[in-house]
């Protein structure tokens, strides 16, 4: 039998690396923790067949048996790449799944979606505290030439780094209720003030027997390339969880999210709306 993905997707700075660390102490739960390029991949597979005019022939011709197809090779392709799992359920982390969630549930009706979250000023301070480590390279999307305000105006625009997935963890509210069930929202500040009984509640929602551990003598696998984002998001792991130092953030920054995000501070953080 091929392996049941867990899918992780949400925020960057999220906590969406350690999650992938301690997902993989479960015994039935095989999870390299680097980003997967599998999403990208089947998204471009739809795109080349929507386009193939001899596809676009047979459909013409018997639509329900050509159409029939395209499910079988998605399948297809995805058991052939997890053809070496040797546990039962493997993760496949990728934030371009949250925006895919639709089209998740329609070839993976009972997939298991984990989407980290952070308090959004502390992920803007993260950022900023990496960027101060590296002035001397640019961010992908070129911002370092930016004063801290553009530069969070930017990241949290609608196809921003950060503005994307809050878009798509705001557009969840319109997909049906039974489909929002199969998504468990990680709060990055539960899970490092308390990884233990955070993962046990991950194990209980996937249906698995709850795996103890030591959060202060964690195993560490090879690291995540950081180059791809210019070594801005680093995806280090720890051999302990400790919470991180608060970063500061700004008071008009601080304001303007509350006031912009309110529906997320509401759902995730609604001590902070009245800070």
């Amino acid at each position: 039998m091929p392996p049941r993905l867990i899918y992780v997707a949400g925020l960057p700075r999220a906590g969406s690396t350690l999650l992938c660390q301690l997902l993989s102490l479960h015994p039935q739960i095989e999870s390299s923790g680097h980003s997967s390029p599998l999403c990208q991949i089947l998204i471009q597979l739809r795109h080349q067949w929507s386009d193939n005019e001899f596809l676009l022939a047979q459909l013409d011709v018997d639509f329900a048996r050509a159409y029939a197809r395209l499910p079988r090779a998605w399948h297809g392709f995805v058991d052939g790449w997890f053809a070496d799992a040797e546990r039962p359920w493997v993760v496949d982390k990728n934030r371009g799944w949250l925006a895919q969630i639709e089209t998740v549930q329609a070839v993976d009706p009972g997939f298991r979606m984990l989407v980290c979250v952070r308090e959004l000023g502390q992920v803007l301070g993260s950022i900023e505290a990496q960027h101060a480590r590296t002035r001397l390279l640019d961010f992908p999307d070129h911002l370092a030439h930016l004063s801290h305000y553009a530069r969070a105006d930017k990241l949290l625009a609608a196809d921003g780094l950060i503005g994307g997935p809050l878009k798509s963890i705001e557009a969840l509210q319109e997909v049906p209720e039974a489909v929002q069930r199969q998504v468990y929202y990680v709060v990055f500040e539960h899970l490092v003030s308390e990884p233990v009984a955070a993962m046990q509640d991950i194990h209980r929602w996937l249906g698995l027997p709850a795996t103890p551990f030591d959060p202060l003598a964690l195993p560490v696998k090879p690291g995540e390339s950081d180059s791809h984002y210019r070594y801005k998001y680093p995806h280090r792991t720890f051999t302990a969880i400790r919470p991180p130092a608060p970063h500061p953030v700004p008071p008009r920054i601080a304001r303007e999210l509350r006031d912009h995000f309110g529906d997320f501070y509401r759902t995730f953080f609604p001590g902070r709306l009245t800070d």
